[in-house]
Parts: structure tokens; C-alpha cells; sequence
């Protein structure tokens, strides 16, 4: 009987199951999914694992002691403080795979099947990115040149807050925890990430020589912030208060510290957050949903362009980007010089314009 998919049944699985003989091999296995053209897509799979193998699943090869696989390469990564999301999906797939031997093809296979429905932005962010930093940690300078999947930068965000709504939410964020509250200002006037604020040790943290030292970044380049003279000051009143503190901040990530800055963007508007966030709640529509952590970063680029005066090598000379494609995406919030030609459109009521020979 040729492989067949057999729909769900109603108290016993909400899944696809794939059963029946393929060239000898007998299977019956769930397909994980109750929708027909992804059941329909392993069932396939599952026919080419038998013409290639001769079995399902594939024989596991033995890992040879002396040869890293990727368990071990990312246990070490994460030992080391690496991020940890999406490594769980990636050990299920690559198990004890020697690290050598994992490719280009390996990387696109392991991202077709895991998330067979993922948009490219998607899977770069769940599969390639965390694979191929776990194969750099491990391999170094060895490693391989990958190439990510076609999109996988997605769209493009350049949201940006107007000084009155970023003061709005610092007020709020005040009321939350005052703490908090200078966590965003350092996060608005010195345009870092939100793990290189919470990462940001007391004893880098120099307020009288105007300076915060990053000396691990997500890019890989340490570098050293310029304070704001107002920022210092409150950064020197918050060491004071807080002598011995190994973190500049005390918060960690997670959904709790998310929801800190959902409370203030939703109080900025008048609106009210519950202070933990109930199961299934999920927030409104409003004006400042947009604001995230990252939006500080955008802001504070804007706000360098608009207002500062720098221009996208001024951006990258911070050492905030390492390209001035990267950079680029902020020269939209400064009008050319072309738009000094609107004065001489015509005004409403008038016989003409200001016409060009004139």
C-alpha cells in the first residue's frame, strides 16, 4: 500500500497522519499538521528520505569524539552567552551533525523544513542567523561564507518618535519605575541596542568624563558613547544610589521587561495597561504601538540628522554602524535641497506662479 495521508480524527489527533509501504519501508508517523499541503509536502519528503536511505528516518551517523557536531558547538556557544531562542529548533534538526560538515545546502534544507511556510526575514532570523554564529563561534576563521535566503532583511523600519511623544513616554515610564525611565533616556541619547543597555556594566559607566564603554557589542565592535551632560548627571546620582552593582540596570530580558515599555507607550496615550500581562490579553490599536526598543535607536538617528546635523558618515563615525549602507536608511528625514523650489510653486488664488525666467 503506497504512502496515503489519513485526515484528523476528531479525539484522537487535530494532525495529519502519514501511513502505508514505500519500497518495503513500513511508516506511520504524524505529519505534524492538520493542513493538507504541508502534510502533503512531508508525505514527499518522507518517500525521498526511503529512495535515499532505504529507511525513515535516515540512519544518524556516530559523531567522532575527536570532530565537533553541532550539539557541541552550540553548547559552548551558549555557555558563552549566546542567544538562545531559536538554538532548540536547530539542535532538534542538526543533532550531533559534525559542524564541517553542515553547508550552504544543509542551512537552506534545515530552513525549508523547519519552517516550510517561514517568509524569508523569518527564516534568516530563526535558522540562518543563529546557525551560522553558532558554526563562526566554533569554526573561527575557518568557517564558511553562507549566503542568506533572498529577503532576508525584510522591510526596512524607520519609525521614529517626535520629541513630544518621546517625552511623553519617558514621564510615564517615570511613574512605572524610575529606574526604567533612565534605562530609555540612555537608550534615546546614545542610540544603542536594547542588550547592549541591559549588558552595560557600572564600573564602564564614567559620567564625570561624559563616557559609557561598550566593550561588547552586537556587531563585534566595542566602542565608547559620548553622554549627554544631562544623562551623566542622572547616571551619577543612580551609581551613587546603587554602590556595588555589577550592571549599569537591573532588568533582564524577557516579556516582563517588555511589557514595562507597552505600559508607558499605552499611558503616554491615555490608555490603560494591566501591570502583568494576563493570559491571552492581547494590546490594542493605538497611536504609539509602533515604539519598541529598537524604535529608540531609529529615533535617536532621526533626531542626529534631523536636528544634529550629521550626515550618514557622521552616522557610521559613531561607530553605532559599520556601513553607510546601513546608515543610509536615514538620509529620507532631511529634505534635499531640491525642496527649496516648492516657494515658487503657485499659491491658491493667484493668477500664476513664479515662473522659472522670470
Amino acid at each position: 500500500m503506497p504512502l496515503r495521508l489519513r485526515p484528523p480524527r476528531k479525539g484522537k489527533t487535530p494532525n495529519f497522519e502519514i501511513r502505508g509501504t514505500y519500497l518495503g519501508c513500513r511508516v506511520e508517523v504524524s505529519s505534524g499538521t492538520h493542513k493538507r499541503s504541508v502534510a502533503r509536502d512531508k508525505l514527499v519528503e518522507i518517500e525521498e528520505c526511503i529512495e535515499r536511505h532505504g529507511q525513515y528516518p535516515a540512519p544518524q551517523a556516530k559523531p567522532d569524539p575527536g570532530r565537533p557536531t553541532f550539539l557541541t558547538a552550540a553548547n559552548a556557544y551558549m555557555q558563552d552567552g549566546g542567544e538562545r531562542r531559536y538554538v532548540p529548533m536547530l539542535l532538534k534538526h542538526f543533532r550531533e551533525t559534525p559542524i564541517e560538515e553542515i553547508d550552504q545546502g544543509a542551512l537552506d534544507e534545515a530552513a525549508s523544513t523547519l519552517l516550510p511556510q517561514g517568509a524569508p526575514d523569518y527564516r534568516n532570523r530563526a535558522v540562518y542567523a543563529p546557525a551560522i554564529t553558532i558554526i563562526r563561534h566554533a569554526l573561527g576563521d575557518k568557517a564558511p561564507v553562507f549566503r542568506r535566503p533572498k529577503g532576508a532583511k525584510g522591510r526596512q523600519r524607520k519609525d521614529f518618535m517626535w520629541p513630544e511623544d518621546a517625552a511623553l513616554i519617558l514621564t510615564e515610564a517615570a511613574r512605572i519605575d524610575p529606574e526604567f525611565e533612565l534605562y530609555l533616556l540612555v537608550l534615546l541619547y546614545n542610540g544603542i541596542r536594547k542588550s547592549e543597555g541591559l549588558k552595560a556594566l557600572a564600573s564602564d559607566t564614567r559620567p564625570e568624563d561624559l563616557a559609557l564603554w561598550l566593550p561588547t557589542t552586537k556587531n563585534g565592535d566595542p566602542r565608547m558613547l559620548k553622554l549627554r551632560g544631562d544623562v551623566a548627571a542622572r547616571l551619577q546620582t543612580h551609581l551613587e544610589a546603587h554602590p556595588g552593582r555589577v550592571r549599569l540596570f537591573k532588568f533582564n530580558e524577557g516579556g516582563h521587561f517588555k511589557h514595562l515599555l507597552l505600559r508607558a507607550t499605552m499611558a503616554a496615550c491615555g490608555l490603560e495597561c494591566p501591570k502583568r500581562r494576563p493570559t491571552g490579553w492581547k494590546k490594542p490599536q493605538f497611536r504609539l504601538g509602533f515604539v519598541t526598543f529598537h524604535v529608540f535607536r531609529h529615533t535617536w538617528a532621526t533626531w542626529m540628522r534631523m536636528y544634529g546635523g550629521a550626515d550618514t558618515r557622521g552616522l557610521v563615525a559613531t561607530r553605532n554602524w559599520r556601513d553607510e549602507r546601513s546608515a543610509a536608511r536615514y538620509a529620507h528625514v532631511v529634505p534635499s535641497a531640491e525642496w527649496d523650489r516648492v516657494d515658487s510653486l503657485p499659491a491658491l488664488g493667484t493668477g500664476r506662479g513664479k515662473a522659472v525666467n522670470d
